[in-house]
């Protein structure tokens, strides 16, 4: 009888001893799934985390580039981009330096060198883009040659453009300026003129071309007036003109790995492509990363 009782016993104890070492197997598998589940839902987690950036940007070419080939690089970078549109050529930078949007997409390095210089602002450009050819347009006549002694052409009023336009003038012969005026040079340059210089804001030219003889356009503000520069321009810009657009940057800004993401992609061969495609000529790549 006894030895009954001890064999039942034994054969407890060993039922129990399985059951425990089972439970503690049970467990410890447990913890390690959840550790691994765990680590899985951070990296999930961590793998949908969006940075959002702000670009400032005037409409045409530069918002068209932004939403339709740079947005979708970014998304694919898990970056989200916000394009905000400007309608003149002062708050964007205005803007930048004070940090309420990241970078923009508007202008060209001798109007962003002055404008910044003048204002104490802390930009700068980090790559180039493209180049939009400044053209003379009109509603009245159909060839310079056609051009009235003292008819009145609108220009762009602002330093750097204002300049621009006036040697492009000068290369259609409407105009004669001081020797070595260059980009910075004002009413005050011109020696001997055809025609009476009207300087006013850039956007507002296509809007006043009806009321003189001749406007100097630049492209961003010329196509959504639809003006083509290739077919309406009298007189276009030369293609190797220094005058290519840029993405600025707050200075310092350029290690941010977002910013980095975003000076990829707009100089990438996708947004070449898209120029050509889209712009027909009109506007040119001129892609390059500042060094």
């Amino acid at each position: 009888m006894k030895k009954k009782w001890v064999l039942f016993g034994l054969t407890f104890l060993l039922i129990v001893a399985s059951l425990g070492l089972a439970g503690c197997g049970s467990d410890k598998a447990t913890s390690s799934d959840n550790k691994e589940t765990a680590a899985s839902e951070k990296a999930d987690a961590g793998s949908q985390e969006v940075v959002t950036i702000k670009v400032g940007a005037t409409p045409v070419p530069h918002s068209e580039i932004l939403e339709n080939v740079v947005k979708p690089l970014l998304e694919a970078e898990g970056v989200k981009l916000e394009v905000i549109t400007y309608q003149d050529y002062v708050l964007p930078n205005q803007n930048l330096n004070d940090k309420e949007i990241d970078a923009n997409f508007f202008q060209h390095i001798p109007y962003l060198e002055d404008f910044s210089a003048k204002h104490n602002l802390a930009i700068d450009w980090a790559a180039k883009v493209h180049l939009e050819p400044m053209g003379i347009y009109s509603k009245k006549v159909e060839d310079l040659n056609q051009v009235k002694d003292g008819a009145k052409v609108a220009v762009p009023n602002d330093p750097s453009n204002l300049g621009r336009a006036l040697l492009l003038l000068e290369k259609a012969d409407l105009l004669t300026l001081k020797e070595g005026a260059g980009i910075a040079a004002t009413e005050l340059d011109i020696t001997d003129s055809k025609v009476s210089v009207v300087p006013m804001d850039a956007a507002m030219l296509p809007r006043n071309l009806e009321d003189v003889e001749l406007a100097v356009i630049n492209t961003n503000f010329a196509i959504p007036a639809g003006l083509n520069p290739l077919n309406d321009a009298l007189f276009l810009e030369e293609k190797d003109s220094p005058y290519a657009n840029v993405l600025a940057i707050r200075k310092g800004d350029e290690t941010r790995p977002e910013i980095e993401k975003l000076i990829n992609a707009i100089t990438s061969e996708d947004v070449a492509k898209y120029i050509n495609e889209k712009y027909e000529g009109a506007i040119l790549p001129a892609i390059e990363v500042r060094q």
